[in-house]
């Protein structure tokens, strides 16, 4: 039936002749290079980097949810990471590659919802919520010291919205030391003090020449003086 006699088994590469359309067009014993310059290598590696870092700060996440590091390690760490991957998005090209975080986890199917949540805070866990063991003790000037000191940045932050200063790299870190402040104060949850942490989320995902919008403008201000007035509630 045959003309031939069937192999028992798969031809070898040398038994076998593609056609010539069909030949390899590159030398396969050359290296592949995945970048032509040292631009793109810059790039490549600064999104591995950030791929790392994201996978790092879940894992941190997890560890310090088990109590497995102390405060003081954690904090530092976290905060470390979170400078990284800050620094890393300053450049324009990289920043421009990576898009957003969401997406970026999702075109590399990345399940790593804390590092998610810390990246878009900005901050480290004991920094956003301390607990009642990392309220500096000290006496009652120096909790007075601490009061003035919120009260301040809070005075500072809505002052600058007054003379229109919505630029996102003016506003963020001026909100940082409010919340920083506040919790040094006091660790009580104040009315309101949740929008503080909201607003942070929402400038920490933009770029730090972004400005908010008229919209936001009147929104930011509004929430922060209702903040203002939680926290007075409580001194």
């Amino acid at each position: 039936m045959y003309s031939a006699k069937q192999l028992a088994y798969a031809p070898t590469t040398f038994a076998f002749n593609p056609a010539s359309s069909l030949s390899a067009t590159i030398n396969l014993d050359e290296e592949v290079k995945l970048t032509s310059n040292n631009a793109e290598r810059d790039l490549y590696e600064s999104l591995a980097e950030i791929y790392s870092i994201i996978i790092t700060l879940d894992a941190l996440e997890k560890a310090y949810l088990k109590d497995s590091l102390v405060e003081a390690e954690y904090t530092d760490t976290c905060s470390r990471l979170l400078k990284q991957y800050t620094s890393h998005l300053q450049d324009e090209s990289v920043s421009k590659a990576f898009g957003d975080l969401e997406s970026f986890m999702q075109e590399w199917d990345m399940e790593c919802p804390r590092a998610l949540k810390r990246l878009q805070v900005g901050l480290p866990d004991t920094v956003e919520r301390p607990s009642h063991k990392q309220q500096t003790p000290g006496t009652d000037a120096a909790h007075a010291t601490r009061a003035v000191e919120a009260t301040e940045n809070f005075i500072t932050l809505l002052d600058a919205l007054k003379i229109g200063m919505i630029e996102k790299d003016v506003l963020h870190p001026i909100l940082v030391d409010i919340i920083q402040a506040v919790n040094r104060f006091s660790d009580v949850d104040f009315e309101n003090k949740g929008k503080i942490v909201q607003w942070l989320i929402t400038l920490n995902q933009m770029r730090a020449a972004d400005q908010l919008t008229p919209d936001q403008t009147r929104e930011f201000s509004s929430d922060m003086t209702q903040a203002y007035t939680g926290f007075k509630q409580i001194l």
